[in-house]
């Protein structure tokens, strides 16, 4: 028996529009450019000012001035693009008026002045390129520079060969029918660990340092002492039992300080650093200035291009066309939407943005005052003050930076949790993490801290720590273990 009843329920949906703005409000300023770049081929109505001006030239020079001049938002009045967010706005208003983009006239003006001048990023060449060349000029045999091309095209990020060679013996004689064996293939990898840089192509770390140290300029006799260490007594080295090495070596203390000193000057990553400037380079998302005590804060989007809606289909969907089929009008109106609120989404994002900004600002004044000391904050108490969900800060702080007086910081340096003093105040974990820094920079490197040790000094100086606390922060900055930071 069928049974009908009525049901109540309060949920919460996502029109397609809020899943278009949190995607943007995610974005760094690079990627949104990007994305803007794509939207600009996928939507035949959205078009930029740059395209505007093009079009005008090419019509009329004589009045492409007086039309531009007529169209710029520094001359007339500024016009708040909610009004044109709202669902009233329809392609109707939109035929009898004419819609702008997103950006404010003072971003309007500053996109018109000069662009500052950027240097030239000059062309660097391959590690795999340099590396071959090199080879080249040691053998002219094409089966050991076969071999040699096939191993540094295995080589990873970090420098090192993580495929077995036995494989890549494997494949070449079975690709070029070849019968290479194993002896020449080991002759030619140690050939490629003595190239520039020295130790590429290690299978292990071991291998790495010990191909660097047959390179390294210095006294004969350090240099034996530092291959014995690497090739013999390799587990003592790690674990730092200085005194078994020189028990070992039959050398006093002050000789085996020389030899450690040359193996922590080999470098365990010979592959690492390889990058080229475009991607070490950084674009901050905002620019906090202080100008006596004020803090200016501008939102960095003058690479953005200025959105708007292009007219020239405007003639298309007028009423008394009747050049335009039905379909190509359902089809223009469907883009219309998507363009209104494509524009309308990268003005709330840009709003969205600096409200977080100064927010961020305003509860962290005497860091942005003096660089020293930040507040314990976490994202409740911004998303309070704004007014919006905690989800929503966290995606305005991912993948942001700012450019201040100190250089250009992650927004994610700001949010820290806080510790309870004696006083009963908070204080930052990030003062704490400094404090933990600088007693391991003063212990006596022969005896170093324990975390038991540090705790109780950090405790000392009138803050609640637990060891396990300790060790975390100590993690965190890379820091090793006690027994891990012992010098001679």
């Amino acid at each position: 028996m069928i049974n009908l009843s009525q049901q109540m329920r309060l949920g919460l949906k996502l029109t397609p529009q809020q899943v278009q703005y949190l995607k943007l409000l995610q974005l760094p300023t690079m990627a949104l450019e990007q994305r803007i770049k794509t939207e600009l081929e996928l939507n035949p109505l959205l078009e930029t000012n740059e395209e505007l001006e093009q079009s005008l030239e090419q019509e009329d020079p004589d009045e492409a001035a007086t039309d531009t001049a007529e169209d710029r938002p520094e001359e007339k009045p500024e016009e708040k693009p909610e009004a044109k967010t709202e669902d009233s706005y329809t392609l109707d208003d939109y035929i009898n008026d004419d819609l702008a983009g997103y950006k404010s006239p003072e971003a309007y003006r500053a996109q018109d002045e000069d662009e500052e001048y950027e240097r030239p990023i000059a062309s660097s060449v391959p590690m795999s390129e340099r590396l071959l060349s090199q080879f080249r000029l040691q053998s002219q045999d094409d089966t050991d520079f076969l071999i040699a091309e096939e191993i540094i095209g295995n080589v990873d990020e970090d420098g090192y060969l993580r495929r077995d060679l036995s494989l890549i013996v494997q494949d070449l004689n079975l690709s070029f029918g070849l019968e290479i064996t194993m002896e020449q293939a080991e002759q030619t990898l140690k050939r490629i660990q003595l190239l520039d840089p020295p130790g590429i192509a290690a299978r292990n770390l071991q291998e790495c340092l010990i191909s660097q140290a047959r390179t390294i300029q210095c006294e004969a006799h350090i240099k034996e002492l530092a291959l014995r260490i690497l090739q013999q007594h390799f587990d003592d080295l790690k674990l730092k039992r200085f005194d078994n090495l020189a028990s070992d070596l039959h050398i006093g203390l002050d000789t085996l300080k020389k030899v450690i000193e040359l193996i922590q000057r080999l470098n365990p990553k010979p592959g690492e650093g390889e990058f080229s400037a475009q991607e070490n380079y950084i674009t901050p998302d905002f620019i906090v200035e202080n100008d006596e005590g004020d803090f200016l804060i501008t939102l960095n989007d003058r690479s953005l291009p200025t959105l708007r809606i292009n007219k020239a289909y405007r003639d298309l969907v007028a009423p008394k066309s009747k050049k335009t089929s039905k379909e190509a009008k359902d089809f223009i109106k469907q883009k219309f939407e998507s363009a209104k609120w494509f524009i309308a989404s990268i003005q709330q994002r840009r709003e969205t943005l600096l409200k977080v900004m100064r927010q961020i600002v305003e509860r962290q004044r005497e860091w942005f005052a003096e660089g020293e000391v930040l507040k314990p904050m976490i994202y409740k108490d911004v998303a309070e003050v704004v007014g919006v969900d905690i989800s929503t800060i966290s995606r305005v702080v991912n993948s942001k930076y700012v450019q201040t007086e100190f250089g250009v910081h992650s927004l994610k340096r700001f949010f820290t949790s806080g510790l309870e003093t004696e006083s009963g105040e908070d204080i930052s974990n990030q003062v704490i993490k400094q404090r933990i820094k600088d007693i391991i920079e003063a212990e006596d490197s022969k005896k170093p801290l324990n975390d038991d040790k540090i705790a109780a000094m950090v405790g000392g100086q009138g803050v609640k720590i637990a060891r396990r606390t300790v060790a975390k922060y100590r993690e965190q900055m890379s820091i090793p273990i006690a027994r891990m930071r012992k010098k001679i």
